[in-house]
């Protein structure tokens, strides 16, 4: 960490107690390293969101052209519900 910034952050009482806590509990050497992890793991979770968004656009777009294309199928709520039904009954442990 070469070039290092100073900030200053104002948190909710809860979370600044959840901060102090886990470095007086010896999970962190400092508040900012806990601030630090756990802006580590929003830049993974907001990278991760990012590329699910682009997938989707990319299936919107394709299922646009598909309609475009004319390659459409009538819309059949029942068969859809059946095949979601047996997607979940095979993914679900029997009792």
């Amino acid at each position: 960490m070469s070039d290092i910034e100073r900030l200053t952050i104002t948190l909710p009482t809860d979370m600044a107690v959840a901060v102090k806590g886990a470095v007086a509990e010896g999970d962190y050497a400092s508040t900012s390293e806990v601030v630090r992890e756990a802006l580590r793991d929003w830049k993974m979770k907001r990278a991760l969101q990012l590329r699910e968004l682009s997938a989707l656009k990319a299936d919107i777009d394709k299922g646009l052209a598909d309609v475009a294309a004319g390659r459409v199928k009538k819309f059949d709520a029942d068969s859809i519900i059946a095949r979601g039904r047996k997607l979940l009954a095979s993914r679900t442990p029997s009792a």
